[in-house]
């Protein structure tokens, strides 16, 4: 009984350290769900910042390759609930976004979304080499 007490307690650390690793290490992430969008708009549900920045919907497909910028919303540094971004062009039912961070450094100003598709201007933010992002489909 002991053992399998310590072998259940190594598994819970085990599996709170990995967690913590990965969410706490960096403290970034974005979370979405497929979503209606006949409104003009895209909601990320959570998004965790180091810095401020911006939630960027890219257009992506089935290859998960970020395309072209469709919407964009300013983030605060920190923990952003509900964050809404005015779709620039129609999204029609079943097309697939990337709700991407990306930051707010290199552009010329402030407060002023400056990237366009592959430029370092308010670039995606990167851990470990990938991007920070959730990919939603419009229902």
């Amino acid at each position: 009984m002991t053992q399998f007490k310590s072998m259940t307690l190594g598994m819970i650390a085990a599996t709170a350290i990995g967690t913590t690793a990965f969410a706490g290490h960096h403290m970034m992430g974005v979370k979405g769900v497929d979503q209606d969008v006949s409104g003009g708009t895209v909601v990320a549900d959570e998004i965790m910042a180091e810095a401020n920045g911006w939630l960027v919907v890219h257009r992506t497909d089935a290859e998960m390759k970020p395309g072209p910028v469709i919407g964009y919303a300013p983030l605060g540094k920190g923990k952003n609930t509900d964050v809404k971004a005015i779709l620039q062009e129609p999204v029609k039912s079943g097309e697939m976004m990337m709700l991407m961070l990306h930051g707010e450094e290199g552009g010329m100003k402030t407060g002023i979304f400056e990237y366009t598709l592959g430029a370092k201007e308010d670039g995606p933010i990167k851990v470990d080499g990938k991007l920070v992002m959730s990919v939603v489909t419009a229902k």
